[in-house]
Order: C-alpha cells, then structure tokens, then sequence
C-alpha cells in the first residue's frame, strides 16, 4: 500500500516538473546566442529569426531529416492569442517560458524549446529544446546565455 502511494506521488510530481521550473522570460533577455556544452549555439533577434550550429547534436531533433544541415529559421513564443488556454506559436507574443523554432531548410522540423528557472527564477535562464519538458533535459543539453554573444 506505502509502495503503491509513493509510486502515485512520484509519478504526479514528475508531471509539474516543469511547470515548477518554467522561467517566463520577455523577448529581450531571450534575444542574443545561447550555447550548450554538446556544441549547440543559438543566436536569437529581436525579428523572430534565428542562425545556429549543432543541430545534429541535439536529441529532440532526431527525428528531423538532416539536423546537420540545418542553421537558420523562425522562433516564436508559444502563447494563448484567444485568451482560451490553447497555446500557439505566436510570434506577437513577447514573452514565455517556451517557444517553437522552425527550419528554413526542413520546414517539416519544428522544435520546442523550454526555458527553465530554479522555481521559475529568471536571473540566470537556462533552456533545452526538447520533446517533453516533463521528462526533463539530457545533461548536455541544457543551453545557457553566452555573455559574449549578448553584448551588442
């Protein structure tokens, strides 16, 4: 009976996972380049656009044709512009805690990418495109800013 119970809770807990560590970040501190210690580097504009390199080291996209092939496309919060609780990429949306990036080369290959707080902290954002953010984020894949790349 304990075992069952525990098994309840853990399974429920894993499910707001990432609700519990989503990090609502406005445009602004999503925009500049993101790298991973896989190799993956992002870099965001303010024009909904993005170049990257990597791709083929990241797991969520291995379902994409030729990840290695790919190195620009659009991204887009994902958010709710009827108000009814079904979230869309919107690329009017100027904030979120996840967002979809579609390939100019594959526009069959569409990610989502999280983005991740310590209970929601948006200091020091991390984000990780993935499949299921409930499932967490392969250790290699978590992107975090890169100052370098963020100071134009």
């Amino acid at each position: 009976m304990v075992l069952a119970g525990t098994g309840v809770v853990l399974t429920a807990s894993c499910g707001y996972g990432a609700a519990v560590h989503a990090a609502d970040i406005p445009q602004e501190q999503l925009v500049g380049t993101w790298t991973g210690p896989a190799g993956t580097s992002l870099t965001f504009s303010k024009e909904h656009t993005f170049t990257g390199t990597g791709f083929d080291k990241v797991k969520a996209m291995a379902d994409c044709a030729h990840p290695e092939k790919l190195s620009n496309g659009r991204w887009a919060f994902y958010a709710s512009p009827n108000g009814d609780g079904l979230n869309l990429p919107d690329e009017t949306a100027t904030h979120g805690n996840d967002l979809r990036l579609s390939f100019a080369e594959d526009p069959t290959c569409t990610v989502w990418v999280y983005l991740y707080g310590d209970f929601g902290d948006t200091e020091d954002p991390s984000m990780c495109p993935t499949e299921d953010p409930d499932a967490g984020c392969p250790p290699d894949g978590y992107m975090k800013r890169s100052e370098a790349g963020n100071r134009t």
